[in-house]
């Protein structure tokens, strides 16, 4: 048996974080995906899923992603049941995230500042722009013993 989600949308609001009474993390979201198809009036329709993640996931997820954020979702679905107030049962299905991957940079604070990875990366660039290309001007002699296929 197999149940594995996975999901690519929009929050539609800020993620609400919470501790359980053992001080475990779970933040609650909902993620906006659109559907692949258009509805017969030729307009795009998203569907709402509900998501949780727990534990550090959860309060990354709490302090990088807002409202709006584009974000990836790896899960399972899982479906529970309580009692309301008028004795009704009501279920409720919603994806158990394992993984919530940030899919857009974040907002940078302010427009001088720049971290350190990103210094880094701009570094790295410059210097490999100023290595010779080992593939430039000539030709690669490779045997035909030496291709893996």
């Amino acid at each position: 048996m197999l149940n594995r989600v996975v999901l690519v949308g929009r929050l539609t609001a800020d993620p609400q974080l919470k501790y359980t009474p053992n001080g475990v993390a779970v933040a609650n979201f909902t993620l906006a995906v659109n559907r692949p198809f258009s509805n017969q009036q030729g307009e795009k329709e998203a569907d709402f899923i509900n998501c949780v993640v727990w534990r550090k996931p959860a309060e990354s997820a709490s302090q990088y992603l807002k409202k709006g954020s584009l974000a990836g979702v790896d899960g399972r679905m899982q479906t529970r049941s309580y009692d309301n107030n008028q004795g009704q049962r009501v279920y409720v299905t919603e994806v158990m995230a394992e993984s919530v991957q940030f899919l857009e940079p974040r907002n940078q604070q302010s427009d001088n500042s720049r971290s350190d990875s990103a210094n880094q990366r701009n570094q790295q660039q410059q210097q490999r722009q100023n290595e010779p290309d080992p593939f430039a001007g000539g030709s690669i002699s490779i045997s035909d013993e030496d291709l893996p296929f």
